[in-house]
């Protein structure tokens, strides 16, 4: 009884614990210009996934590939 108990208690830790991470932010993995795009690619920190996301020019011009990045306005990829 003991055992289950203490299996129960384990469980709900974990279940309540929340998310260290964003799941809308990553690391640049790479950056270009396509038809008046300036995109970043952008991989997710949660899932791994990348995904291009088009930007205005001088957000481009101010991130690199390797920083860490957000995209606020977007759900997670």
């Amino acid at each position: 009884m003991k055992k289950y108990l203490l299996l129960i208690i384990i469980a709900l830790a974990f279940i309540g614990c929340k998310k260290d991470k964003d799941c809308n932010c990553g690391i640049i993995a790479n950056d270009g210009i396509t038809n008046g795009c300036y995109w970043l690619e952008i991989r997710n920190d949660c899932s791994g996934n990348k995904k291009k996301f088009c930007f205005d020019q001088d957000i481009w011009m101010s991130n690199y590939v390797g920083d860490p990045f957000c995209v606020t306005n977007q759900p997670a990829w």
